[in-house]
């Protein structure tokens, strides 16, 4: 139980990590925390990988990170070394419910897929 329960909080702190608007300005800092078979399907309807979504997120003239309110974050191993996350957040009165899949590698925790629904 204290292995499940140590990578729940460990995929949570990475999550939130990844939520800080410093993070999401850095390519470095922001690739770090992404699997290189990073996919995501945005708030937008669009689907990411990790290249085009640090390269948007960082691109100079690209609009500032903004804060990102987090609530109702919950985690359950999937198996070992695999945890999923749901959460929902708000940015500016942009609600989306969210689940994130992270993966224990050699590096660390990595995102390996995100999903953004909107919900008013």
């Amino acid at each position: 139980m204290a292995d499940r329960a140590s990578a729940i909080s460990s995929a949570i702190q990475a999550e939130l990590r990844l939520l800080d608007p410093v993070v999401r300005a850095s390519a470095d800092l922001l690739g770090g925390l992404l699997h290189p078979d990073f996919r995501e399907f945005g708030v937008s309807g669009r689907e990411w990988d990790r290249d085009a979504l640090v390269a948007a997120l960082t691109a100079q003239g690209a609009p500032g990170p903004r804060p990102i309110t987090t609530s109702k974050m919950r985690g359950v191993q999937l198996a070992p070394g695999v945890v999923l996350l749901t959460f929902d957040t708000d940015v500016n009165g942009r609600r989306a419910h969210r689940s994130s899949v992270w993966r224990l590698t050699e590096s660390g925790w990595l995102l390996y897929f995100h999903q953004g629904t909107p919900y008013d």
